[in-house]
């Protein structure tokens, strides 16, 4: 077992937040604070408990008619001087790497857990609360996949919540994103002589007109508006100053409302560069994900609106709760972070957001959807 200090659940969601701070967890290295959540769950004793590598899953078996999943990632981006944690308290912020994105919503999480994990308590819903590794890494070491793929029953639910940074609003669904290459082959030529050649880099003028011409689409999916969006984000070529290149690749990244699928997706983006591929430029997928519908029309998502007592708006970005809705499951983000303050140096959180997003969520929790 690890070194870290038992956490203590009956403490408030701000001495929480800052132990789960001050317990270092960049992806790959969660061993310590997953033993650390695993303990502390097992000791409610209202809850079962299973561990699958660094993610702990926990649930209620209460034989509730509906089921709510909550979820989370332990796991930070490398610590930029910013561990342990600072409290400023003449602004009310927590600084650390890991406050927003997402410890405060773990925090949040266990809060939950301690209030409905115990035998005796009595949520409306059964609970899940699942709290995972390696979201800030690459997608085939993702946590979370490895319970869908070895336990996935664990993750079913008739409304996933994860406690990503929101800044306390309601975000719904999420974008899919795709990346593919375009790539020109040319020929090699002096640049004296660039008539003797073919340079690959002009071969992607039209891509990059495509590009610049391109309007993005807006689409509302229940009452959330999403935009798209397609742009370079990289390119390369070229070989010295006296060379005319033979080789060119320009990296394109669409980001797709979640009414198309990613055959749709690729599709699009196929069609969008139709006449750069016909004039011999090939186009290869070299990531794509798929979005989530925000499913706000479903009984459990439409009643979490309601206890919130604010709007939903769309997620501009790809999470995790796509992972739920392949298997069909109405799935939002929800969470006390500010998501323009992740990965940054002076990451932070609002103390003042920490408590109501508990109050919100017990108070869903406390009372049926239906």
């Amino acid at each position: 077992m690890s070194d870290l200090p038992p956490l203590d659940l009956s403490a408030d969601v701000l001495t929480l937040t800052r132990a789960l701070v001050d317990a270092p967890s960049v992806s790959g290295s969660e061993t310590a604070l997953a033993d650390a959540v695993e303990a502390a769950l097992r000791a409610l004793g209202g809850l079962e408990v299973e561990r699958i590598g660094d993610a702990v899953l926990a649930r209620t078996n209460l034989d509730l008619p509906t089921r709510v999943v909550l979820a989370g990632h332990l796991d930070t981006v490398p610590i930029a001087d910013n561990v342990p944690s600072r409290l400023e308290e003449t602004t009310g912020r927590l600084y650390g790497c890991g406050t927003s994105d997402m410890k405060s919503g773990d925090a949040v999480m266990l809060a939950l857990a301690a209030r409905f994990g115990v035998p005796g308590a009595q949520p409306a819903h059964d609970l899940t609360f699942v709290f995972y590794d390696n979201e800030e890494v690459e997608a085939v070491k993702n946590g979370l996949g490895r319970v869908a793929r070895e336990r996935r029953g664990w993750l079913y639910g008739d409304l996933a919540i994860l406690l990503e940074p929101t800044d306390g609003e309601i975000e719904a669904g999420c974008q899919g994103t795709l990346r593919a290459l375009l790539q020109a082959k040319g020929r090699r030529a002096h640049s004296a002589r660039s008539w003797l050649g073919e340079n690959a880099i002009h071969g992607l003028t039209g891509a990059m007109a495509a590009l610049a011409a391109y309007r993005a689409r807006e689409v509302e999916i229940d009452g959330c508006t999403y935009r798209e969006g397609l742009n370079a984000v990289a390119i390369s070529g070229g070989v010295a100053g006296n060379v005319i290149p033979d080789e060119a690749c320009l990296t394109v990244n669409f980001r797709y409302a979640p009414d198309r699928d990613e055959d749709a997706a690729e599709a699009h983006v196929r069609e969008v560069f139709a006449d750069a591929i016909a004039a011999g430029a090939t186009l290869t997928v070299v990531d794509n994900a798929g979005g989530a519908l925000p499913g706000l029309a479903e009984p459990a998502a439409a009643a979490f609106v309601e206890a919130v007592g604010r709007p939903a708006r769309a997620k501009l970005g790809w999470t995790d709760v796509a992972r739920f809705a392949a298997f069909g499951i109405p799935a939002i983000n929800y969470g006390p972070g500010d998501p323009q303050l992740a990965h940054t140096r002076e990451e932070h959180v609002l103390v003042e957001r920490l408590q109501p997003a508990v109050d919100a969520l017990t108070a869903y929790l406390s009372r049926s959807s239906s």
